[in-house]
């Protein structure tokens, strides 16, 4: 067995902790559009207004080269397992293999069965059917979610199982499944894959009314988005402050790391409740060389009382301790910018309570078309930071409190963890840069407002603009009112 706290150990983690980070970028992007597209193809079936639907289209180019990469790069973190964490995938294996398999046949090949239909779909197969393959696929990446959100919520609060002769056995499914962490993980991750989604879109069209092109129909776009996002930043910020309650009660070391919070009482005896807004920990991780603290937050936070008692590092043995300066610094990012793009939401409702939410209102405010640009970015950071939290804070523990992530590592030499490491580097920066190649390629071309609409040809097109002398038909009539 190796020995804790070596290179190879880093190694291993930092080689995992990039594969899971690079395919983060893709994942919570899918799920998050996958729902928009359908909602968007429900707002042209039901209103008529074309514009929905080349929004959809448009965005649909940039949902498949998202939902490509993300495939690429899920199937080499399950191999990552396998590579780098043999010992663990094979104690696990009762329970985390069974739910890495339910997220194959519920929710891979059930996606797997509709996406096909859904981009390939159009004008072969009928409107309603389309909608429904939409649907199944966002439903299925959602599922997707669910699947990987328990297994991993497992690892931070492993209910249901007991370790014996080597392997995690399963004693009881429900718990195990339905674990405390993943009451709440699923959805704070679930919502913010919706918040990414429409960031994301409320990014790229508030680019095109910046660059002037195409700016009605984005300005379409932007709308809801904005609307949606005013209701799920605070959402989220809620769900976060509850799931903050529950890792203080089921992970209270994450907690203390997360806080930076080493003394449960002060020397006076004192319950310490202060929250710390800047710390700098000490070499030796038990106490802080400097801190800003604001008295009875922290207690406020995670006890909802005035004086309440929360957990410091000083009550584990120093073995048990995770580095603090990741989870902390990591989770006060996130935060920030979860509250960041709050104000983002609430600054474009008040532009359209006051009527300035139009294309030269919006231009007559470049900061604020800006600053959505840059909100597209800043989801990705949050999650980003919100993961690095979580498995940063669960250390040093692979499954929490039963085994320690060194006796997961896979027993391979420096050299064999080096290539591996170099060899991941390569694949996942070639993906991303190949994302990256065709996204910019997609918005550089904007999107196709000359293409029939499924059930017309381009006469009934050319009719619907307004040229000829037939009549218009009776599909289109809907979307005439809407413009005129």
């Amino acid at each position: 067995m190796l020995a804790e706290n070596t290179l190879p150990i880093l190694l291993s983690r930092l080689d995992f902790a990039w594969i899971t980070s690079m395919h983060i970028l893709w994942t919570p992007l899918t799920i998050g559009v996958s729902w928009i597209l359908f909602g968007l193809e429900v707002a042209w079936l039901r209103s008529g207004d074309k514009r929905w639907y080349r929004l959809n289209r448009f965005f649909e180019k940039i949902f498949i080269v998202n939902f490509g990469a993300g495939v690429a790069t899920g199937v080499t973190m399950e191999m990552a397992f396998g590579i780098l964490y043999g010992p663990f995938s094979q104690a696990a294996g009762p329970f985390f293999g069974n739910i890495l398999g339910f997220e194959t046949i519920t929710a891979f090949m059930y996606e797997a069965g509709f996406i096909g239909l859904m981009i390939f779909g159009w004008n072969k197969v009928g409107k309603g059917m389309h909608l429904f393959s939409t649907f199944n696929v966002a439903l299925a990446s959602s599922l997707s979610a669910y699947w990987i959100l328990v297994a991993n919520s497992w690892m931070q609060t492993p209910n249901g199982v007991v370790l014996k002769d080597g392997l995690f056995q399963v004693t009881n499914w429900w718990h195990a499944v339905f674990n405390d962490n993943a009451q709440w993980g699923f959805p704070h991750m679930w919502v913010a894959t919706m918040i990414l989604g429409f960031f994301v879109l409320a990014a790229v069209s508030a680019w095109y009314i910046l660059k002037n092109r195409h700016a009605d129909l984005f300005v379409k776009m932007l709308k809801p988005a904005i609307i949606a996002l005013l209701i799920l930043t605070p959402i989220q910020i809620f769900i976060g402050d509850t799931v903050g309650v529950d890792v203080a009660h089921t992970e209270p070391t994450s907690l203390a790391a997360m806080e930076g919070h080493y003394h449960t009482y002060l020397p006076d005896g004192k319950v310490n409740t202060g929250w710390h807004l800047i710390a700098i920990p000490n070499a030796k991780n038990d106490g802080n060389v400097f801190a800003i603290t604001i008295p009875h937050v922290l207690s406020l936070l995670e006890t909802h009382t005035w004086s309440g008692k929360v957990t410091g590092m000083d009550s584990f043995p120093a073995k048990d301790r995770p580095d603090v300066w990741v989870p902390f610094y990591s989770f006060r990012i996130m935060v920030a910018i979860g509250f960041f793009l709050f104000f983002i939401a609430l600054w474009g409702t008040l532009l359209m309570l006051r009527g300035q939410f139009t294309v030269s209102g919006l231009r007559a405010r470049p900061w604020f078309l800006r600053l959505v640009v840059l909100s597209g970015f800043l989801p990705y950071l949050a999650i980003w930071t919100g993961w690095w939290t979580r498995e940063v804070g669960r250390q040093p523990w692979v499954v929490y409190g039963l085994m320690r992530t060194y006796e997961g590592v896979s027993h391979m030499g420096l050299g064999q963890e080096i290539a591996w490491f170099a060899g991941y580097i390569l694949f996942e920066l070639s993906v991303w840069a190949g994302a990256w190649y065709f996204f910019s390629k997609i918005i550089r071309k904007g999107p196709d407002l000359d293409s029939p609409l499924p059930g017309t040809t381009e006469a009934d097109e050319e009719v619907h603009q307004g040229g000829g002398g037939l009549a218009t038909p009776s599909f289109a009539k809907p979307a005439l009112r809407q413009e005129r």
